[in-house]
């Protein structure tokens, strides 16, 4: 979303302690379009000690595209609470916690930081960790690496992929899945931040650089 920056941490590690969580829209735009459904694991040492989970009027009708691809309905909102009444809610659920999703660096995120600031004038400070970058890197063999693929490869059931709850469940156990796995190594961790560092080119040659600069300005020799 233009004119916003995300202002927590795009982490790469394995956690123990984190909240998966998933939202459900009219649409793809993160500027104009609306959350309809959020919903939300917390997990401790592995397991699933709460959940969050909400249906959300947005005040307009769904369109049939959206319906097409979660299932909802202006019927099956009509009676649901108002953003401003959950956001609240959701925003307490999460707190202090490290926010686990899939492609929510250029999709829930934005939504979440754009309502958070209209609605209540707050930023999200937490760091993340976005399973669809942990996903090209340790499983580069898969052609596409959309949720429900990275789920096949681990045999973990799809049924009810694009609902919000499912979605985190899933996602859930194809991270903890994905933790066992070693990816690039800890050479390319940052030891500062938890970012990941990146390949560069600079006036001395290569070097690696942490990929939450300018916040963070960890470099190593390449």
């Amino acid at each position: 979303m233009a004119g916003i920056e995300l202002t927590g941490r795009r982490l790469n590690q394995y956690i123990e302690n984190y909240v998966v969580f998933d939202l459900e829209t009219t649409g793809v735009d993160t500027q104009e379009d609306s959350i309809i459904e959020i919903s939300a694991v917390k997990v401790k040492n592995h397991v699933i000690t709460d959940q969050f989970s909400r249906l959300i009027n947005p005040g307009t009708h769904i369109p049939a595209g959206a319906t097409k691809v979660n299932g909802i309905t202006d019927e099956m909102v009509r009676e649901a609470p108002r953003l401003t009444e959950v956001l609240p809610e959701f925003l307490s659920f999460i707190e202090g916690e490290v926010l686990i999703g899939h492609n929510i660096q250029t999709f829930d995120l934005l939504f979440l930081y754009r309502v958070s600031e209209e609605l209540l004038r707050i930023s999200l400070p937490n760091d993340y960790i976005d399973t669809l970058y942990m996903a090209k890197e340790r499983l580069p063999q898969l052609y596409r690496h959309r949720l429900t693929d990275i789920s096949e490869h681990f045999n973990i059931p799809t049924e009810g992929a694009h609902r919000a709850l499912s979605d985190c469940m899933m996602n859930q156990q194809c991270y903890e899945q994905m933790g066992k796995l070693s990816g690039t190594g800890e050479e390319f961790i940052c030891p500062q931040c938890g970012g990941l560092l990146k390949k560069r080119n600079g006036k001395f040659g290569v070097f690696y650089g942490c990929s939450n600069y300018p916040q963070c300005r960890f470099t190593k020799n390449g």
